[in-house]
């Protein structure tokens, strides 16, 4: 019986790790995160190069650099991942520290706000099928990809947003 009480125990216990929100990551640390806009791609990058690739959603109005709150945009620039939600209403999100003090006095100049919360993050019910630049200016990957991702970037990594 105490065996069998065992198998059972480690059983669960195995089902219970698998069944977590986002994977342990033991691979090379993710030195920078480069987001080319053109392409739609996002790469995570080590001392030794690429170490993966994905396609991203961007703002609904992605051409061009976020200067105001509200105007659709995907920032470009140099930020940090600042933060973290494992809770988000995107699934799960890192944060990129938009606006930066280029970015506040740009604003400024314009007599508006730049805005805020950028992240990158995955995709709610009603956007998991289609559209691909559906957000607010944050930086959209699929659920798995997030996972993936979320496990990946620490905070204080450079992100790099390119055009």
């Amino acid at each position: 019986m105490t065996i069998l009480r065992v198998l059972l125990l480690v059983t669960l216990g195995l089902s219970a790790a698998a069944c977590g929100k986002f994977p342990t990551y033991r691979g090379p640390a993710v030195t920078h995160v480069v987001v080319n806009k053109a392409e739609r791609r996002m790469h995570l990058l080590s001392s030794q190069g690429v170490l993966k690739s994905y396609d991203v959603g961007l703002g609904f109005a992605p051409d061009g650099d976020k200067k105001v709150e509200g105007d659709g945009k995907t920032p470009e620039g140099s930020y940090i991942i600042d933060r973290r939600n494992p809770n988000s209403q995107f699934y799960l999100s890192i944060g990129v520290s938009y606006p930066n003090n280029e970015d506040r006095a740009e604003a400024r100049e314009l007599g508006k706000s730049p805005g805020g919360d950028i992240f990158i993050h995955g995709r709610p019910r009603e956007y998991r099928k289609g559209g691909r630049d559906w957000t607010a200016g944050c930086i959209a990957v699929t659920n798995r990809e997030i996972r993936e991702v979320y496990s990946m970037v620490k905070n204080g990594t450079p992100i790099t947003i390119n055009p």
